[in-house]
Protein backbone atom coordinates (compact mmCIF):
# COMPACT_ATOMS: atom_id res chain seq x y z
CA UNK A 1 0.00 0.00 0.00
CA UNK A 2 1.46 3.38 -0.56
CA UNK A 3 2.99 5.18 2.26
CA UNK A 4 0.54 7.86 4.26
CA UNK A 5 1.63 11.53 3.57
CA UNK A 6 1.04 13.17 6.86
CA UNK A 7 1.30 16.75 7.63
CA UNK A 8 2.51 18.01 11.21
CA UNK A 9 2.18 21.46 12.46
CA UNK A 10 4.57 21.96 15.56
CA UNK A 11 4.70 24.84 17.64
CA UNK A 12 8.78 23.98 17.68
CA UNK A 13 10.33 20.84 16.63
CA UNK A 14 13.13 21.68 19.46
CA UNK A 15 13.26 17.84 21.17
CA UNK A 16 11.30 18.41 24.49
CA UNK A 17 8.11 15.76 24.84
CA UNK A 18 5.79 16.30 22.43
CA UNK A 19 8.84 15.96 19.99
CA UNK A 20 10.41 13.29 21.04
CA UNK A 21 7.07 11.44 21.34
CA UNK A 22 6.15 12.76 17.98
CA UNK A 23 10.00 11.26 16.44
CA UNK A 24 9.14 7.82 18.73
CA UNK A 25 5.84 7.71 16.66
CA UNK A 26 7.35 8.50 13.11
CA UNK A 27 10.07 6.02 13.41
CA UNK A 28 7.65 3.14 14.39
CA UNK A 29 5.40 3.76 11.65
CA UNK A 30 8.12 3.32 9.39
CA UNK A 31 7.71 3.19 6.06
CA UNK A 32 4.17 3.59 6.36
CA UNK A 33 4.08 6.47 6.30
CA UNK A 34 5.86 10.11 4.88
CA UNK A 35 6.49 13.02 6.91
CA UNK A 36 6.91 16.77 5.98
CA UNK A 37 7.55 18.69 9.25
CA UNK A 38 6.37 22.82 9.76
CA UNK A 39 7.71 24.58 12.64
CA UNK A 40 5.94 27.78 14.12
CA UNK A 41 9.72 28.80 15.30
CA UNK A 42 11.88 27.77 11.74
CA UNK A 43 15.06 27.27 13.31
CA UNK A 44 14.16 25.53 16.15
CA UNK A 45 14.89 21.99 14.69
CA UNK A 46 16.65 19.80 16.48
CA UNK A 47 14.52 17.01 17.66
CA UNK A 48 15.20 16.01 13.95
CA UNK A 49 18.44 14.73 14.81
CA UNK A 50 16.29 11.44 16.76
CA UNK A 51 14.20 10.64 13.41
CA UNK A 52 15.18 7.18 12.02
CA UNK A 53 17.74 7.94 9.25
CA UNK A 54 15.63 5.73 6.89
CA UNK A 55 12.21 7.71 7.64
CA UNK A 56 11.47 9.70 4.26
CA UNK A 57 11.15 13.04 6.28
CA UNK A 58 10.95 16.61 4.55
CA UNK A 59 11.50 20.29 6.20
CA UNK A 60 10.31 22.78 3.35
CA UNK A 61 11.47 26.24 3.48
CA UNK A 62 8.70 27.46 1.39
CA UNK A 63 5.69 26.37 3.15
CA UNK A 64 2.97 28.26 4.28
CA UNK A 65 4.32 30.12 7.88
CA UNK A 66 2.67 28.92 10.73
CA UNK A 67 3.97 32.58 12.81
CA UNK A 68 2.13 35.75 11.52
CA UNK A 69 -1.32 37.16 12.14
CA UNK A 70 -4.62 35.70 11.28
CA UNK A 71 -6.05 36.12 8.08
CA UNK A 72 -7.99 34.32 5.47
CA UNK A 73 -4.83 35.27 2.84
CA UNK A 74 -2.81 32.98 5.30
CA UNK A 75 -5.80 30.42 5.92
CA UNK A 76 -6.38 30.07 1.83
CA UNK A 77 -2.51 29.49 1.47
CA UNK A 78 -3.02 26.84 3.90
CA UNK A 79 -5.89 25.33 2.37
CA UNK A 80 -4.34 24.56 -1.18
CA UNK A 81 -1.09 23.52 0.61
CA UNK A 82 -2.91 21.15 3.12
CA UNK A 83 -4.64 19.05 -0.28
CA UNK A 84 -1.18 17.16 -0.61
CA UNK A 85 -1.67 15.35 2.29
CA UNK A 86 -3.50 12.04 3.70
CA UNK A 87 -3.73 13.60 7.28
CA UNK A 88 -2.43 16.40 9.34
CA UNK A 89 -1.12 16.03 13.15
CA UNK A 90 -1.03 19.49 14.79
CA UNK A 91 0.62 20.44 18.12
CA UNK A 92 -0.15 22.87 21.11
CA UNK A 93 -1.16 26.46 20.46
CA UNK A 94 1.53 27.51 17.70
CA UNK A 95 -0.37 25.38 15.44
CA UNK A 96 -3.69 26.66 15.74
CA UNK A 97 -3.45 28.91 12.77
CA UNK A 98 -3.26 25.78 10.49
CA UNK A 99 -5.97 24.17 12.85
CA UNK A 100 -8.34 27.53 12.31
CA UNK A 101 -7.67 27.14 8.40
CA UNK A 102 -8.84 23.61 8.69
CA UNK A 103 -11.87 24.42 10.36
CA UNK A 104 -12.60 27.86 8.06
CA UNK A 105 -12.66 25.65 4.76
CA UNK A 106 -13.71 22.72 6.47
CA UNK A 107 -16.48 21.81 3.52
CA UNK A 108 -13.87 22.54 0.56
CA UNK A 109 -13.21 19.39 -1.18
CA UNK A 110 -9.88 17.19 -1.18
CA UNK A 111 -9.07 18.33 2.26
CA UNK A 112 -7.52 15.70 4.30
CA UNK A 113 -8.76 15.35 8.30
CA UNK A 114 -6.68 16.88 11.16
CA UNK A 115 -5.69 15.68 14.60
CA UNK A 116 -4.96 18.20 17.25
CA UNK A 117 -2.38 17.54 20.07
CA UNK A 118 -2.50 19.70 22.52
CA UNK A 119 0.46 18.73 25.63
CA UNK A 120 0.22 22.36 27.81
CA UNK A 121 0.81 25.94 27.74
CA UNK A 122 3.57 28.53 27.46
CA UNK A 123 4.28 30.82 30.66
CA UNK A 124 1.81 33.14 29.12
CA UNK A 125 -0.81 30.87 30.81
CA UNK A 126 1.00 29.36 33.46
CA UNK A 127 -1.44 31.17 36.01
CA UNK A 128 -4.63 31.42 34.11
CA UNK A 129 -5.50 30.21 30.59
CA UNK A 130 -6.31 33.18 28.05
CA UNK A 131 -9.47 33.82 27.03
CA UNK A 132 -9.01 34.56 24.06
CA UNK A 133 -7.22 31.91 22.82
CA UNK A 134 -9.59 29.63 24.71
CA UNK A 135 -12.59 31.09 22.28
CA UNK A 136 -9.97 30.72 19.23
CA UNK A 137 -9.20 27.07 20.39
CA UNK A 138 -13.09 26.51 20.62
CA UNK A 139 -13.91 27.56 16.98
CA UNK A 140 -10.77 26.74 15.40
CA UNK A 141 -11.29 22.84 17.23
CA UNK A 142 -15.18 22.47 15.54
CA UNK A 143 -13.98 20.54 12.49
CA UNK A 144 -11.08 18.30 13.67
CA UNK A 145 -11.71 14.73 13.88
CA UNK A 146 -9.59 14.23 17.27
CA UNK A 147 -8.50 16.02 20.00
CA UNK A 148 -5.21 14.30 22.01
CA UNK A 149 -4.20 15.49 25.76
CA UNK A 150 -2.16 13.17 27.96
CA UNK A 151 -2.94 14.69 31.30
CA UNK A 152 -6.51 14.41 33.11
CA UNK A 153 -6.41 18.09 33.40
CA UNK A 154 -5.98 18.62 29.93
CA UNK A 155 -8.76 16.57 29.38
CA UNK A 156 -11.36 18.26 31.82
CA UNK A 157 -10.06 22.14 30.49
CA UNK A 158 -10.68 20.01 26.59
CA UNK A 159 -14.14 19.41 28.08
CA UNK A 160 -14.97 22.25 30.17
CA UNK A 161 -13.34 25.43 28.74
CA UNK A 162 -12.62 24.54 24.99
CA UNK A 163 -16.34 22.16 24.93
CA UNK A 164 -15.19 19.91 22.94
CA UNK A 165 -17.37 16.11 23.04
CA UNK A 166 -16.38 13.85 24.91
CA UNK A 167 -16.08 11.45 21.84
CA UNK A 168 -13.47 13.87 20.61
CA UNK A 169 -11.04 13.61 23.12
CA UNK A 170 -8.62 10.79 23.48
CA UNK A 171 -6.46 10.94 26.68
CA UNK A 172 -3.27 8.87 25.45
CA UNK A 173 -1.15 8.78 28.34
CA UNK A 174 2.95 8.71 27.19
CA UNK A 175 4.88 5.86 27.31
CA UNK A 176 7.60 4.90 26.93
CA UNK A 177 10.44 1.72 26.54
CA UNK A 178 10.40 0.84 29.84
CA UNK A 179 13.18 -1.95 29.09
CA UNK A 180 16.00 0.12 27.89
CA UNK A 181 15.63 2.01 31.18
CA UNK A 182 16.40 -0.80 33.57
CA UNK A 183 20.15 -1.00 31.82
CA UNK A 184 23.03 0.37 33.68
CA UNK A 185 23.68 3.37 32.77
CA UNK A 186 26.94 4.07 30.67
CA UNK A 187 29.79 5.53 31.59
CA UNK A 188 31.22 8.75 29.61
CA UNK A 189 27.16 9.22 28.79
CA UNK A 190 27.19 12.63 30.53
CA UNK A 191 29.90 14.87 29.21
CA UNK A 192 31.77 16.68 32.39
CA UNK A 193 30.52 13.72 35.14
CA UNK A 194 32.64 12.38 37.52
CA UNK A 195 31.25 10.69 40.37
CA UNK A 196 33.10 11.24 44.01
CA UNK A 197 33.15 9.35 47.05
CA UNK A 198 29.49 11.22 49.27
CA UNK A 199 28.36 12.65 46.21
CA UNK A 200 24.33 12.79 46.08
CA UNK A 201 23.40 13.12 42.61
CA UNK A 202 20.09 15.26 41.69
CA UNK A 203 19.56 15.50 38.11
CA UNK A 204 16.54 16.82 35.82
CA UNK A 205 15.70 16.83 32.08
CA UNK A 206 14.30 20.13 30.53
CA UNK A 207 13.66 22.49 28.46
CA UNK A 208 15.85 25.28 29.99
CA UNK A 209 12.70 27.77 29.86
CA UNK A 210 11.20 29.72 32.77
CA UNK A 211 8.27 28.09 33.08
CA UNK A 212 10.67 25.10 34.31
CA UNK A 213 11.84 27.52 37.21
CA UNK A 214 15.27 26.12 37.28
CA UNK A 215 16.77 28.26 39.71
CA UNK A 216 14.45 27.14 42.18
CA UNK A 217 15.94 23.60 41.72
CA UNK A 218 19.04 25.36 42.13
CA UNK A 219 18.77 26.80 45.60
CA UNK A 220 17.29 23.72 46.39
CA UNK A 221 20.20 21.87 45.64
CA UNK A 222 22.36 24.52 47.41
CA UNK A 223 20.61 24.00 50.91
CA UNK A 224 20.58 20.39 50.60
CA UNK A 225 24.02 19.76 51.86
CA UNK A 226 27.53 20.32 50.62
CA UNK A 227 27.56 16.49 49.41
CA UNK A 228 24.93 17.39 46.76
CA UNK A 229 25.29 18.25 42.94
CA UNK A 230 23.14 18.96 40.61
CA UNK A 231 22.79 18.15 36.52
CA UNK A 232 20.38 19.33 34.18
CA UNK A 233 19.97 18.07 30.89
CA UNK A 234 18.85 20.29 28.45
CA UNK A 235 19.17 23.70 26.15
CA UNK A 236 17.26 26.79 26.34
CA UNK A 237 17.07 30.52 26.41
CA UNK A 238 17.31 30.93 30.43
CA UNK A 239 20.69 29.04 30.66
CA UNK A 240 22.48 32.36 31.71
CA UNK A 241 19.97 33.32 34.30
CA UNK A 242 20.04 29.49 35.69
CA UNK A 243 24.08 30.10 35.99
CA UNK A 244 23.68 33.38 37.48
CA UNK A 245 21.43 31.58 40.06
CA UNK A 246 24.24 28.98 41.23
CA UNK A 247 27.02 31.73 41.19
CA UNK A 248 24.31 33.75 43.60
CA UNK A 249 24.01 30.32 45.80
CA UNK A 250 27.64 29.53 45.60
CA UNK A 251 26.69 26.36 44.19
CA UNK A 252 28.30 26.53 40.32
CA UNK A 253 31.18 24.15 41.02
CA UNK A 254 28.65 21.91 41.60
CA UNK A 255 26.46 22.79 38.59
CA UNK A 256 27.07 20.76 35.37
CA UNK A 257 24.67 21.25 32.39
CA UNK A 258 26.11 19.68 29.43
CA UNK A 259 23.34 20.81 26.87
CA UNK A 260 21.21 18.65 24.86
CA UNK A 261 21.74 14.70 25.59
CA UNK A 262 19.23 12.80 22.72
CA UNK A 263 19.16 9.32 24.97
CA UNK A 264 18.45 9.70 28.58
CA UNK A 265 18.38 5.84 28.53
CA UNK A 266 22.12 6.03 28.73
CA UNK A 267 22.50 8.27 31.40
CA UNK A 268 19.42 8.79 33.47
CA UNK A 269 20.36 5.82 35.86
CA UNK A 270 23.60 8.33 37.32
CA UNK A 271 21.13 10.26 38.80
CA UNK A 272 20.81 9.02 42.23
CA UNK A 273 17.51 11.74 42.71
CA UNK A 274 15.13 13.35 40.03
CA UNK A 275 13.59 16.29 40.55
CA UNK A 276 11.64 18.89 38.78
CA UNK A 277 10.74 22.37 39.30
CA UNK A 278 8.27 23.37 37.14
CA UNK A 279 5.64 25.88 37.45
CA UNK A 280 3.46 23.81 34.99
CA UNK A 281 3.60 20.52 33.74
CA UNK A 282 1.12 18.13 32.15
CA UNK A 283 2.15 15.16 31.79
CA UNK A 284 6.14 14.81 31.60
CA UNK A 285 7.66 12.35 29.74
CA UNK A 286 11.01 12.71 31.69
CA UNK A 287 9.50 11.90 34.85
CA UNK A 288 8.54 8.50 33.50
CA UNK A 289 11.97 8.17 31.95
CA UNK A 290 13.07 8.56 35.53
CA UNK A 291 10.52 6.19 36.90
CA UNK A 292 11.37 3.59 34.95
CA UNK A 293 15.24 4.16 35.64
CA UNK A 294 14.26 3.32 39.38
CA UNK A 295 14.84 6.65 40.88
CA UNK A 296 13.01 8.53 43.40
CA UNK A 297 11.25 12.17 42.70
CA UNK A 298 11.12 15.20 44.30
CA UNK A 299 8.42 17.56 42.44
CA UNK A 300 5.94 20.89 42.88
CA UNK A 301 2.48 19.28 42.58
CA UNK A 302 1.41 20.32 38.87
CA UNK A 303 -0.36 18.71 36.35
CA UNK A 304 -0.63 14.82 37.00
CA UNK A 305 2.84 14.67 38.45
CA UNK A 306 1.58 13.85 41.49
CA UNK A 307 -1.01 10.64 40.43
CA UNK A 308 1.75 9.27 38.18
CA UNK A 309 4.40 8.82 40.95
CA UNK A 310 3.91 5.55 43.19
CA UNK A 311 1.66 6.36 45.96
CA UNK A 312 4.64 6.16 48.29
CA UNK A 313 6.81 8.56 46.31
CA UNK A 314 3.77 10.93 46.59
CA UNK A 315 4.22 12.75 49.89
CA UNK A 316 7.52 14.46 48.13
CA UNK A 317 5.53 16.07 45.32
CA UNK A 318 5.09 19.83 46.87
CA UNK A 319 2.51 22.76 46.41
CA UNK A 320 3.78 24.97 43.77
CA UNK A 321 4.84 28.25 45.97
CA UNK A 322 6.12 26.57 48.76
CA UNK A 323 9.85 26.14 48.12
CA UNK A 324 10.56 25.75 52.02
CA UNK A 325 8.25 22.19 51.76
CA UNK A 326 10.04 21.43 48.29
CA UNK A 327 13.58 21.80 50.00
CA UNK A 328 12.90 19.73 52.79
CA UNK A 329 11.71 17.02 50.79
CA UNK A 330 14.85 17.16 48.74
CA UNK A 331 16.78 17.05 52.01
CA UNK A 332 15.39 14.02 53.57
CA UNK A 333 16.05 11.84 50.04
CA UNK A 334 19.98 12.98 50.36
CA UNK A 335 20.23 12.00 53.84
CA UNK A 336 18.36 8.59 53.50
CA UNK A 337 20.10 6.29 50.95
CA UNK A 338 17.47 3.41 51.62
CA UNK A 339 14.36 5.67 51.23
CA UNK A 340 15.72 6.56 48.01
CA UNK A 341 16.17 2.82 46.88
CA UNK A 342 12.57 2.12 47.86
CA UNK A 343 10.81 4.78 46.30
CA UNK A 344 13.11 4.02 43.83
CA UNK A 345 11.72 0.60 43.42
CA UNK A 346 8.08 1.44 43.68
CA UNK A 347 8.09 4.08 40.58
CA UNK A 348 9.84 1.44 38.16
CA UNK A 349 6.63 -0.66 38.95
CA UNK A 350 4.36 1.50 38.10
CA UNK A 351 6.44 2.57 35.25
CA UNK A 352 6.52 -1.28 34.08
CA UNK A 353 2.84 -1.50 34.65
CA UNK A 354 1.30 1.77 33.51
CA UNK A 355 3.41 3.46 30.80
CA UNK A 356 5.39 1.09 28.09
CA UNK A 357 5.32 2.72 25.07
CA UNK A 358 3.18 -0.84 23.30
CA UNK A 359 0.08 0.55 24.67
CA UNK A 360 0.72 3.83 23.37
CA UNK A 361 1.67 3.25 20.20
CA UNK A 362 -0.80 0.86 19.84
CA UNK A 363 -3.62 3.45 20.88
CA UNK A 364 -1.67 5.94 17.98
CA UNK A 365 -1.80 3.74 15.48
CA UNK A 366 -5.44 2.91 15.92
CA UNK A 367 -6.47 6.69 16.13
CA UNK A 368 -4.54 7.24 13.21
CA UNK A 369 -5.61 4.36 11.60
CA UNK A 370 -8.79 5.47 11.84
CA UNK A 371 -8.34 8.47 10.25
CA UNK A 372 -6.59 7.54 7.66
CA UNK A 373 -9.42 4.44 6.86
CA UNK A 374 -6.39 2.28 6.72
CA UNK A 375 -7.27 -0.70 9.84
CA UNK A 376 -3.81 -1.85 9.61
CA UNK A 377 -1.76 1.38 10.14
CA UNK A 378 0.80 1.04 12.12
CA UNK A 379 -0.15 -2.32 12.87
CA UNK A 380 2.16 -3.94 9.97
CA UNK A 381 5.88 -4.99 10.08
CA UNK A 382 7.83 -1.70 8.65
CA UNK A 383 10.82 -2.37 7.18
CA UNK A 384 12.40 0.08 9.51
CA UNK A 385 13.34 -1.00 13.06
Amino acid sequence: MKPARILHLHSTFNLGGKEARAVRLMNHFGDAAEHVILSAEPDSLSARDAIDGNIKVAFPSDAPSLAGKPSLKRYRAFVTYFRQFDLILSYNWGSMDGVMARTLFSRAEGLPPLIHHEDGFNEDEQQRLNWKRNWFRKFALGAAQALVVPSERLARIASEVWKQPEQKIHRIPNGIDVKRFEKKSQRGALPGFIRRDGDVIVGTVAGLRAIKNLPRLVRACAAAGDNVRLVIVGEGPEKDRIWAEAERAGFADRLLMPGFLADPARYIGLFDIFALSSDSEQFPISLIEAMAAGLPVVATDVGDIKSMVSQANQGFIKPLGDETKFVESLITLVQHRQLREDLGMQNRIKAQAEYNESKMLGRYALLYGHALGRADFGRTKSRIS
